[in-house]
């Protein structure tokens, strides 16, 4: 195990300890006053809403063992609690966790790309942990405060599993020089972000930032996705690229493949037979494909490897299976969205038989000049998938009804409403037993809530 002191903070950040000891030991770290336990080190970050400096005397009072606070907010040093002020807590946050990575010799896989990076952050885990006792990414904590705080929580694991996320360039560099991975994974270069990047070749630029800060050369990427395959001869020059696909002959090709709406099973072309993974969608073959070749990168034994996709759980919120009082199948995939995976997941329900097929779509956000543009694309999506009802709801989402009716579907089985909270009524009246429900949109719409209301009847 290795571990971090006050003194750390004085020396890799200009730390200035107001009251405590240099000596004490640092252990949980954590940015939030709600969550704080007994002996937790609390670091004060300065949001867009809240300045968590300020906040301090709560972290204190519930036995906070260190507080690491921005300059000029400590009125007096009369605290039970060592003071550490520096300049920057955000930053000062990631040199420690830069120094913490330093101290451990361990495999660090990387994972990014537009779309799926959480499950297959934790695909891989469930595959690298049947050899290594593996520390991982929490939830999507995929930031720039996330990833430090997940590097900030190791202690005696044997590998690291960490996801990265962005909205700007250099984003990703950050925490790739940050983490030293050792291992990259690229999942996709799609749409999400392409309001703020502007283009899918900007996105590409983003996501290749995963490789600088790399103390490794093993980089695995989908073949399939038109950028990363323009990208490959180049990437080929400079490390040793694995792919993965369905479609392109690759490193490790699916093939043989029985897909249902929860559950898949393939084989990988001259390697491996009878690969199963608990969830439906071609999204979570590419997903178990890539734990595949880490595990192998690894040297993990197929059989533990077969038993770690077998083994996967998805989130709560991701096409996450759910049946009401009613007898409605619902899949609640409300985490969030973007053009890539809302297309997924519409196809998806497409493929359903034997039941009548209602999707609950609401805005994707984020799109900027692109917004009228995908979620008509996403109105195609719903024709061509025949889904028997679509509700859309927010302000972009009508978008997706006018297309859909455009091409054909009929009128009478759409419904658009501008809040969440004004659709319950028509979806609790129009549902039947046996009908399956997709909800899908960004998290800012808030279709969890409308599952909750589901979940109610």
């Amino acid at each position: 195990m290795c571990d971090l002191y006050v003194k750390d903070i004085v020396r890799l950040c200009e730390g200035k300890v107001l009251c405590g000891d240099e000596e004490l030991k640092l252990s949980t770290f954590c940015t939030d006053t709600r969550r704080i336990k007994e002996q937790d080190v609390y670091v004060g970050i300065k949001g867009e809403v809240f300045d968590g400096s300020k906040f301090y005397m709560e972290a204190v009072n519930k036995g906070a063992s260190v507080c690491i606070l921005e300059n000029g907010y400590v009125k007096s040093t009369d605290i039970d609690c060592t003071i550490v002020e520096v300049d920057d807590t955000v930053k000062c946050l990631q040199e420690l966790a830069k120094y913490k990575r330093s101290l451990y010799d361990i495999p660090v896989i990387a994972i990014t790309g537009s779309v799926g990076k959480t499950s297959t952050k934790d695909i891989i885990a469930s595959v690298v942990e049947q050899k290594y006792k593996t520390c991982k990414t929490i939830g999507n904590y995929n930031n720039h405060i996330g990833v430090p705080l997940t590097i900030l929580s190791l202690k005696d694991e044997e590998a690291l599993v960490v996801e990265m996320g962005m909205n700007h360039l250099r984003e990703i560099a950050v925490l790739s020089e940050i983490a030293k991975p050792t291992v990259a994974v690229i999942t996709n270069v799609g749409t999400a972000h392409i309001g703020i990047l502007g283009s899918r070749e900007n996105i590409l630029k983003a996501k290749l930032e995963i490789l600088e800060g790399m103390v490794g050369k093993k980089v695995i990427i989908n073949k399939d996705n038109d950028m990363l395959k323009g990208a490959l001869k180049e990437l080929e020059e400079r490390y040793d690229v694995s792919t993965v696909s369905i479609v392109e002959e690759s490193t490790y090709r699916a093939v043989n493949i029985d897909e249902d709406v929860f559950d898949s099973k393939f084989d990988i072309d001259n390697k491996v037979n009878g690969i199963k993974v608990n969830v439906g969608g071609e999204a979570f073959i590419y997903n178990s494909l890539v734990a595949y070749a880490v595990g192998e990168v690894l040297g993990i034994d197929n059989d533990l490897i077969k038993k770690g996709i077998d083994s996967f759980k998805l989130s709560s919120g991701r096409l996450e299976k759910k049946v009401n009082s009613k007898g409605v199948t619902i899949i609640d995939d409300t985490y969030n969205a973007n053009y890539d995976s809302m297309k997924a997941s519409i196809e998806l329900l497409g493929k359903v038989k034997d039941k009548r097929k209602i999707a609950i779509l609401g805005d994707m956000l984020e799109l900027g000049e692109y917004s009228e543009e995908f979620h008509k694309g996403i109105g195609e999506v719903v024709f061509n998938s025949k889904i028997d009802k679509l509700i859309t709801i927010g302000e972009a989402s009508v978008n997706i009804e006018r297309r859909a009716v455009e091409l054909g579907m009929d009128k009478s089985n759409c419904y658009h409403f501008d809040k969440e909270n004004d659709c319950y009524e028509v979806v609790l009246e129009i549902l039947d037993s046996n009908d399956i429900v997709l909800l899908k949109g960004s998290h800012g719409i808030h279709l969890d809530r409308v599952v909750d209301k589901l979940m109610e009847k």
